[in-house]
């Protein structure tokens, strides 16, 4: 996911810097249904080594509906500018 501007999520304590974050959702099979169907359990963003002596990123569970929300803030700026 790409963000052109900086943007705040609960759950972390400073807004993030704009720039490319990667996204897992873990989602597990719905059983008994003839078709397959799967249900988003957890959201997590990969955020960057906040300081220099972490040099592993790390792994922030988030809501999805707020990522997406800041998604669509950052892209109505992009228009707006």
């Amino acid at each position: 996911m790409q963000f052109s501007a900086p943007f705040a999520l609960r759950g972390i304590d400073e807004p993030l810097p704009p720039g490319e974050y990667a996204i897992d959702q873990d989602e597990h099979l719905i059983e008994g249904m003839t078709w397959l169907a799967y249900r988003r359990i957890a959201t997590f963003i990969h955020l960057p080594a906040l300081s220099e002596r972490a040099t592993t990123e790390q792994l922030v569970e988030i809501d999805a509906y707020e990522l997406e929300a800041a998604l669509k803030q950052d892209l109505e700026q992009q228009y707006r500018a």
